[in-house]
């Protein structure tokens, strides 16, 4: 988050007070998987194409397990180049069901370069072909990022939740040994809109409509 108070927007809801990055907001991030993306891991490997998809995705609770179960059971083998292991071995790195399991090096659900069903998340790419949101069939820290929500108590009982770029802290100590972190340097900062529009529909669904309408209206749009 900005340290500059004019680089921070404030916007109340009933017990909670919402605070956002105006900077990021306005910049012009994009996700750029496939295009340069790095990868988290050690080492450089664009070609890869792995992404943040490296250590699959821990999931928020039983709730969100049976979604993404659900989802998994709906996805067309043809578009899901890890079928044969879900099937047998299960979408879930264990029986706590709270992540979702790797194969050969990236999450069960990461389809890789040259897959005749095209590359990507196949949780994605099944949501698409279902005409609907690929929020609603992957894990909520997938379509999140690189948005980022810490929750902390404040003076009266009112709730702060501060909505702002992932950075390496937030990988804890995976972040120490990520060769790169897409919010840093420059590289990811080139798409044709600011974030306010290219995560509208993410941004809505993190801090709820009202919020949302509130935080467009103060940016301008």
């Amino acid at each position: 988050m900005a340290d500059d108070p004019e680089q921070i927007i404030e916007v109340a809801a009933g017990d909670t007070v919402w605070r956002f990055d105006r900077e990021f907001l306005e910049s012009n991030w994009t996700c750029i998987w496939g295009r340069g993306c790095l990868g988290i891991e050690p080492e450089p490997a664009a070609e890869l194409a792995l992404g943040c998809c490296s250590v699959g995705a821990e999931l928020d609770g039983l709730d969100e397990a049976r979604m993404v179960a659900a989802s998994a059971e709906a996805i067309d083998p043809a578009i899901f180049q890890h079928y044969d292991v879900a099937r047998t071995e299960g979408v879930f790195s264990d029986a706590t069901r709270s992540a979702t399991r790797v194969v050969d090096g990236a999450c069960v659900f990461l389809n890789r370069p040259g897959f005749e069903g095209g590359a990507g998340c196949a949780l994605h790419l099944a949501a698409l072909a279902a005409g609907e949101s690929p929020l609603d069939w992957k894990p909520s820290v997938c379509w999140q990022l690189p948005l980022k929500v810490d929750w902390e108590m404040g003076a009266d009982d009112v709730e702060v939740a501060t909505v702002q770029r992932w950075s390496r802290d937030a990988w804890g100590p995976d972040g120490e040994t990520m060769a790169w972190c897409c919010t840093e340097g420059d590289a990811a900062y080139v798409g044709d809109r600011p974030v306010i529009d290219s995560l509208a529909e993410e941004l809505e669904a993190v801090v709820g409509t009202p919020v949302f309408v509130e935080l467009r209206r103060r940016l301008g749009r």
